[in-house]
């Protein structure tokens, strides 16, 4: 599934279209924006975050263990020459402390932790 990207209305607003859904990204005014969305750097944080949630939900549900909430809050910042990803997990149920390690095992192997642990290569074209 191809991610578009295009100008909206704002002075750095953007809209992204993901097949059928439309998000909008914006800056901070301290970078010239409008504060309309969540800038690049925060989608990227959310996009960590939902998919430790939704990875943590799926398996707790596939072992049938009493998970009723996880609960993910990612910090981000620039330390450096380093982008730092920091989460914080809070599991809602009635977990032992062998299934909440197990978990905390999984969320290092979700999907979008694994890319933005791995290589990543980007390719640019003009079209």
């Amino acid at each position: 599934m191809d991610v578009k990207v295009h100008k909206g209305q704002g002075k750095l607003q953007h809209f992204i279209d993901i097949g059928p859904h439309r998000l909008l990204t914006d800056e901070s005014p301290q970078v010239g924006g409008e504060d309309t969305g969540p800038s690049p750097h925060e989608l990227l944080a959310a996009s960590l975050g939902a998919c430790t949630a939704l990875t943590l939900t799926l398996y707790a549900r596939r072992k049938a263990w009493p998970l009723e909430d996880v609960q993910v809050r990612v910090e981000h910042a620039h330390e450096g020459d380093a982008f730092v990803l920091k989460r914080h997990i809070h599991y809602v149920g009635a977990l032992d402390a062998e299934q909440c390690a197990r978990l905390t095992e999984i969320a290092n192997k979700c999907p979008i932790h694994k890319v933005l642990s791995g290589e990543i290569r980007i390719f640019t074209q003009e079209e």
